[in-house]
């Protein structure tokens, strides 16, 4: 089977993006499959994620992302800023576009343009906290949220552990059936946090949109910063506010490859 795709990484959170009506009809086996091969960093293309694209009604595009490790994931903020700057470079956006996503409609707002580089901000809806003073985590002060996917955030004063370890363990903790992506948040002063993602299905990342959403929501919510706030990740900044209880999230898009990928069972 050939598939087409085009590659974007937001603040190097990388993506392989693929319209369904150019490949074959596929069942959700098949789709988890093809996402662990095309996201092989060896034998595939190499990505953090697959994201098949639709057209939908009210919207520019549905999207629908598959994990590298095959698993299926609501939304990623990074890949749907991807996912519109696709959208805008082949002219099915302008300056407004709506995505639909597994966490619903998602609306994004084109801030600049050079090139193939594009910078993007979204409305990411609002936090929900569901647990403000986990005890998830003994001796670190936690917190259990969702942002359209769930989310830990984990306080710490340094990231001078094997935070990759324990980002593991919490992916994978009963308290979460569906697994979760964890943060681990060091608080720089109350506008700027320093964070690292371990996320669902993709592991260790660069940065992460929702991990940040999530990181930015938990401090928010403990008293320990005010927005605006700036996400320091090891790719780079992502800058987020609040307006009427919704977080707006703006970072990078790239657009870096396209080409054919040839699958085979």
């Amino acid at each position: 089977m050939t598939i087409p795709f085009v590659k974007a990484h937001g603040a190097r959170n990388d993506f392989l993006l693929t319209w369904r009506s150019q490949i074959a009809a596929i069942s959700d086996s098949e789709a988890r499959e093809i996402a662990i091969a095309i996201c092989q960093r060896h034998t595939g293309i190499g990505a953090d994620g697959w994201i098949l694209m639709d057209p939908a009604e009210g919207a520019e595009a549905a999207i629908e992302l598959w994990n590298s490790d095959g698993s299926r994931s609501e939304i990623s903020g990074n890949g749907t800023r991807c996912a519109a700057a696709h959208l805008v470079d082949t002219h099915k956006a302008s300056e407004h576009v709506r995505i639909v996503t597994g966490a619903g409609l998602k609306r994004l707002r084109l801030m600049g343009r050079e090139g193939l580089k594009f910078s993007l901000e979204m409305n990411m809806g609002p936090a929900r906290i569901d647990e403000l003073e986990s005890s998830i985590v003994p001796g670190r002060e936690s917190v259990v949220l969702n942002v359209g996917n769930p989310q830990c955030a984990v306080f710490v004063e340094d990231f001078n552990f094997d935070w990759r370890s324990l980002g593991a363990a919490l992916e994978r903790h009963p308290r979460f059936p569906d697994r979760t992506n964890v943060s681990f948040i060091k608080v720089l002063d109350n506008k700027t946090l320093d964070v690292r993602f371990f996320e669902r299905g993709a592991g260790e990342t660069m940065s992460s949109g929702t991990g940040s959403t999530g990181a930015a929501a938990a401090a928010v919510s403990r008293g320990w910063a005010q927005y605006p706030i700036t996400v320091e990740t090891p790719a780079g900044p992502l800058s987020l506010r609040s307006e009427q209880h919704d977080i707006y999230l703006a970072g990078p898009a790239e657009i870096v490859a396209d080409g054919q990928y040839f699958f085979e069972k």
